[in-house]
């Protein structure tokens, strides 16, 4: 029987899970029940091809010695985050961004200063490249409008996915007409149906690798922070630390958009609430 074969067969050990969901947890706030196990044992294996291991222990074993926690901690955290999103999800959101939120941002700082947004799992840049497009067509029907994008995550591979903004054809028709024309640039090879964002997008966003159960710090206050279906996978107390940690990253009176499957309820924290998942900074 082959090796690649073994890995196929090969199964995680109750133990060895014990210590993947407590080390994942710990260091990267992403629950790991025991019904995740299938779960994470599929996305380990190509792990376990790439090193040429045969069982989930020996692959343990190396992730908790010193040469592993050096050599594949980055390459453990590809592979166990999740990176779902797309352009212009949850539409609401960029509803808001454009009639109420930006229109407000123009009455009370007009052209005086930068308005910042954060892009928090920014995933493969789908969600702060759809912010560049939205806040670049503000801008150009309001002279002097400025503004900058910072987009992270913790993966190393899907921030140079993001970077490389090239994404599949098809992802254009999740992107309003409007903004096609203006934003997007067309492969003009008939066998690779790709697009890429166009610079004047791309050149408003920086990206930056973050984890969230680290002690990180912004360089500046953000005026709108967007967190949206990151959270889900974190414990209750973690996700009140972690939003207690992003208001003071939010200037006063800026805004922090969250996903709609995610809650704030019972959170003391010092915002209000102005829309579904929308809320504004206090003094």
């Amino acid at each position: 029987m082959s090796k690649n074969m073994n890995l196929v067969r090969a199964e995680m050990g109750d133990a060895e899970f014990r210590r993947f969901s407590d080390m994942i947890q710990r260091e990267l706030g992403i629950k790991m029940p025991p019904t995740k196990k299938v779960l994470l044992q599929s996305r380990f294996q190509k792990r376990l091809r790439a090193l040429g291991m045969s069982t989930y222990k020996e692959y343990c074993d190396y992730v908790f010695s010193d040469a592993g926690r050096e050599a594949e901690r980055q390459h453990m955290v590809d592979v166990v985050t999740t990176n779902t999103t797309h352009f212009f999800r949850e539409p609401k959101h960029f509803d808001i961004l454009t009639n109420k939120v930006l229109p407000e941002f123009w009455r009370t700082i007009g052209s005086s200063r930068e308005i910042r947004i954060w892009s928090a799992g920014c995933s493969s840049g789908e969600e702060p490249y759809t912010l560049g497009m939205v806040l670049s067509d503000f801008a150009e029907k309001h002279n002097g409008f400025k503004f900058s994008i910072t987009a992270t995550d913790i993966s190393f591979q899907i921030l140079q996915r993001a970077r490389n903004a090239v994404y599949p054809l098809e992802k254009a028709d999740e992107i309003p007409q409007q903004y096609k024309k203006k934003y997007l640039l067309k492969s003009k090879d008939p066998k690779k149906p790709l697009m890429k964002i166009d610079k004047k997008v791309r050149d408003r966003v920086s990206f930056k690798q973050i984890n969230f159960m680290d002690d990180f710090r912004m360089d500046q206050k953000m005026d709108i922070i967007f967190c949206r279906n990151v959270v889900i996978y974190f414990d209750r107390p973690t996700q009140e630390v972690l939003f207690d940690k992003f208001c003071n990253f939010i200037r006063t009176d800026g805004y922090l958009f969250i996903g709609h499957s995610e809650s704030l309820s019972g959170m003391r924290l010092p915002i209000k609430q102005m829309a579904p998942t929308v809320f504004k900074r206090l003094p």
